[in-house]
This record gives C-alpha cells, structure tokens and sequence, in this order.
C-alpha cells in the first residue's frame, strides 16, 4: 500500500476521533493506529529500495548517455581530423598539380621556341641553298643562250 494514503488514513482516524470533554484531547483507537503505523514500516521500506532502484537508473542511464556523448564527440572530431587531413592532402595535391601544370606549359614554350628557331634555322638554309641553286639555274639558262657573263640573284 502507498505510504500516502497510510497517512491520510492516520489523519482521517484523528480527525474523526471522538473529543474527550473539556479538552483538546481526542480519543483514538490504539489498535488501529498500530495497525496504520506497521503497515506504513512494511511499505515505507519497499518504497525507499524502488525510490533507490528508480536513482541507481537514473545514474546509470545518465552515466551511458555522457559516455554515448563522449564517445559521439570523439569521433566527431576524428572525423573532423580526417577531413581537415583530406583537404590538406587535397590542397597539397591541387598544388602539386598546378606546379606540374606551369612545368609543362613552361617546357610547352620552350619547346615551341625551340622548334620555330630550328624551323627558322632550316628555312634559312633553305633560302640560301635556293638562292644559290636559282643563281645556278639562271648561269646554265645564260650558257645556253650564249652569254658567257653570269648574272647575279640576289
């Protein structure tokens, strides 16, 4: 039985008690306050061991939620690490391609200059082997015709 309806009972058979004349007394039976007052020691018990049954749950539920809270931070800042070391290796990796990039394109132009100095070189070779192979051909065209004096190209 619940340990507040035992006292409203205790109340009630001191407030309906007869009074003894001629004073603030009043008359109760013995028995029944026994009665009352041992079967609040039998429940009072039983509802102090479920008042510190219910606190030991509640301390154990609250000890597993702040080691499921430390457990949930942890991994959220080892996750945060993993990501700030991905974009690091990101970043590095962006960097290392750009250096990369500006190589080739450095190499790009010097191998272009390269080529059009040697296209030049071998143009120009070629211009003045024309130019004597057509001083040539004029000198043979001119003996042909009987000049004896060749002409010059320039």
């Amino acid at each position: 039985m619940d340990v507040l309806v035992l006292i409203d009972k205790l109340d009630d058979l001191v407030h309906n008690a007869k009074p003894v004349p001629l004073t603030d007394q009043v008359r109760v039976d013995k028995e029944e306050i026994y009665d009352i007052l041992d079967q609040m020691r039998a429940t009072i018990p039983e509802e102090i061991k479920q008042a510190r049954w219910i606190v030991k749950e509640r301390q154990e539920m609250l000890a597993e939620a702040k080691r499921e809270a430390e457990r949930i931070v942890k991994e959220a800042r080892e996750r945060a690490e993993q990501l700030v070391s991905q974009e690091e290796v990101t970043k590095e990796a962006e960097r290392a391609a750009e250096d990369i990039i500006e190589d080739a394109r450095a190499r790009e132009r010097e191998i272009r200059l390269g080529a059009e100095d040697y296209a030049d070189e071998i143009l120009n070779t070629l211009e003045v082997n024309l130019s004597k192979f057509i001083a040539a051909v004029q000198r043979g065209r001119e003996r042909l015709q009987g000049r004896e004096e060749p002409s010059e190209v320039a």
